[in-house]
């Protein structure tokens, strides 16, 4: 699974660590998270689409072969 959490984050002027102070997880989550090691739960997806103000599907997406 890939995300844009990086290029929302550009687009809403959100730094790492102000993301994850605002889904309450450490900056490494958020960073391992961008980097595609780390799949987050349901709810932390939902929270992050919501800051997003987009789908979670639009955030979050199947890469060929998940």
């Amino acid at each position: 699974m890939k995300n844009n959490i990086k290029v929302e984050r550009a687009i809403h002027n959100i730094t790492q660590a102000k993301l994850a102070e605002i889904i309450g997880v450490s900056r490494q989550t958020i960073n391992a998270m961008e980097l595609n090691k780390y799949v987050p739960s349901t709810v932390l997806a939902l929270k992050i689409s919501e800051i997003f103000k987009k789908p979670v599907n639009e955030i979050f997406f199947l890469e060929d072969g998940d």
